[in-house]
């Protein structure tokens, strides 16, 4: 799973979507969808955009989080 920091970094800098579409020229709703985290695809120069704006790199603003595939894995003692 990708987590978007959006939210965070807009919530540091007391920001509101309209405002971060404004400044980076990405459509109102692009920045919705990231800040909300239903995006299912962002296009790179949106990345580039929002990182430009809050001077950040893109693992600022993107985490990869492994999810729990339902394998179990045992420990054998030796």
């Amino acid at each position: 799973m990708i987590k978007c920091h959006l939210s965070t970094l807009m919530g540091m800098r007391k920001l509101k979507i309209i405002d971060v579409a404004t400044e980076t020229g990405l459509h109102r709703n692009t920045v919705s969808a990231l800040y909300n985290e239903r995006a299912e695809r962002v296009e790179a120069e949106a990345i580039e955009k929002l990182c430009q704006f809050f001077e950040c790199k893109v693992g600022d603003l993107f985490e990869y989080i492994p999810q729990n595939t339902g394998k179990v894995e045992l420990e054998v003692d030796n």
